[in-house]
């Protein structure tokens, strides 16, 4: 009975850790528009604060004027019920969840100019879900 018992645990603990997916930056986990707000002001954070609170940026670029932009992303999913459905699965698949996304604009002396943070509802479908 405890073999048993063993067994249905891993394999609980495996269905529960295969049905969520994150990509991005792990720093923006637990922020939020309000908490951003709190850390980065416009026309006062430096460029070397904002790396120290959220790391090095996903992505960068320049305007044509030559400011410089940094993108941070954070997605995070999980499985919808019908992915652990059998032979339903084999046709595709459904999962959904949050998107963060930082982008700041830094001045030409590399303090913040402006800011934009964002949350949104993501889902990702495959097969017959599409």
């Amino acid at each position: 009975m405890r073999k048993l018992t063993f067994a249905a645990a891993i394999a609980a603990g495996a269905f529960t850790l295969a049905g969520c997916a994150g990509t991005g930056n792990d720093s923006l986990r637990s922020e939020t528009e309000a908490s951003v707000s709190t850390k980065i002001v416009d026309g006062k954070t430096t460029k070397d604060e904002v790396r120290s609170m959220f790391g090095s940026p996903l992505k960068t670029e320049f305007t044509d004027g030559g400011l410089e932009i940094w993108h941070y992303e954070l997605t995070k999913l999980h499985s919808d019920a019908v992915s652990y459905i059998p032979v339903v699965n084999l046709l595709g698949s459904s999962a959904s969840g949050k998107k963060k996304e930082l982008v700041v604009l830094f001045s030409a002396d590399n303090i913040v100019k402006r800011y934009s943070m964002s949350e949104s509802a993501v889902s990702h479908k495959t097969g017959i879900f599409n």
